[in-house]
């Protein structure tokens, strides 16, 4: 997909409040950028860390600006929550995830279970309906893995306990985790980080929740889901480099 403007290279100052980042152009002028992602965004906010950012043609929107890519040493990282089901709305369309190929039809933000919302539900004739969790992932403390999540996440395994629960029922349930990095090469579960979220996935996993993970091809002009990544066993114990 491409990015919906036009993208500007820039310099980060800081990032605060979660929803704000302090930017200076090129040109030397400083603004204030908001910044789509309630994370911790470890490793990823170290002020001069080049950055892309775009300008919104919203006239209501308080801030113009969005923060989208960090720049490190080792690639580019996608900052954006929101982009991740975006991304997997795009590849089921065009059929490039193998292991749900076969579903035509896709309804996203299906209520389901107690007072939850699944991101997208999957129907077929002849075939389980699909419920299908997308997460975001961008934190990677281990060159070359990526790790989710990146602090504790109830809300993440209330959403495993409800699909645990729709595989019970005959149905079908699947996590797409979506590594917006270009610099990793697999996935883990980070226990260190939220260990009940690596509990909960391996209840699920034995209901028959299914789990994939997808690396993202990333440039200042688009991004899309590129590949599948080796699924490795949750990482204990882990400190920053």
């Amino acid at each position: 997909m491409q990015f919906p403007q036009s993208m500007t290279k820039a310099i980060l100052l800081k990032r605060y409040k979660r929803f704000l980042a302090d930017i200076k152009l090129e040109s030397g002028k400083t603004l204030t950028a908001h910044c789509a992602n309630t994370g911790s965004m470890s490793g990823l906010t170290a002020p001069g860390l080049p950055v892309w950012i775009w300008k919104s043609q919203n006239q209501k929107r308080k801030l113009a600006w969005s923060l989208e890519l960090v720049k490190l040493p080792s690639g580019l990282v996608g900052i954006n929550t929101s982009r991740p089901n975006q991304l997997v709305a795009e590849a089921l369309a065009n059929k490039k995830i193998e292991a749900l190929k076969n579903y035509s039809n896709i309804r996203p933000e299906v209520k389901y279970g107690e007072k939850s919302r699944i991101d997208f539900l999957l129907t077929q004739e002849g075939l389980p309906d699909c419920y299908l969790e997308v997460k975001n992932v961008h934190y990677s403390i281990t060159k070359g893995l990526a790790q989710f999540p990146d602090s504790a996440t109830s809300r993440g395994a209330r959403h495993l306990d409800e699909m645990g629960k729709m595989c019970d029922l005959g149905h079908r349930a699947v996590t797409i985790y979506v590594i917006q990095r270009t610099d990793c090469t697999s996935f883990s579960l980070c226990e260190k980080n939220d260990p009940a979220y690596v509990a909960a996935f391996e209840a699920a996993s034995k209901c028959g929740v299914e789990s994939y993970a997808y690396s993202c091809a990333i440039s200042a002009q688009n991004i899309e889901l590129y590949s599948e990544l080796d699924f490795v066993p949750p990482q204990k114990n882990q400190d920053a480099n």
